[in-house]
């Protein structure tokens, strides 16, 4: 009986982690579920390759021109006129306002210039093209 009465007074050297796992779990099935939520919906352009293009962060406008020449901003199908307006309201708001053009490689250079033109003509000063980033550069010979 006095070995019973020592088992009580040592330390608690165990910790039951089952709590912990619960939570985290929770969490876990929190983040899967509102990932779906937070992707915008997408428009596929089969975007140029370049091997020496910079990162560039995510911009506050997205403009994309896809392979039948049609334009979406922030991922709505929108006509050039309407593109006009609603650049003009995001710069609107925000002076700084940066754009992140995308156009499909088969779309022919002049087209995507004038998409640049009319991003410029509303007061953006900084913008990106998407490029798909290459794997490899390729060296130049001489």
């Amino acid at each position: 009986m006095a070995g019973s009465a020592q088992d009580n007074d040592e330390e608690i050297t165990g910790i039951n982690v089952t709590p912990l796992v619960d939570i985290v779990l929770v969490l876990l099935i929190i983040f899967m579920v509102t990932a779906n939520f937070i992707v915008r919906e997408t428009v596929e352009v089969d975007l140029p390759r370049a091997a020496n293009g910079g990162e560039t962060v995510q911009g506050l406008v997205n403009v994309v021109l896809d392979k039948e020449g049609k334009l979406f901003f922030d991922g709505t199908e929108v006509s050039e006129a309407d593109l006009s307006v609603k650049v003009a309201e995001q710069v609107a708001k925000d002076k700084d306002t940066r754009a992140i053009i995308s156009a499909d490689q088969s779309i022919p250079y002049g087209r995507v210039m004038k998409l640049i033109d009319v991003v410029k003509g509303q007061g953006v000063a900084k913008f990106a093209l998407n490029i798909e980033k290459d794997v490899a550069p390729t060296a130049p010979r001489g």
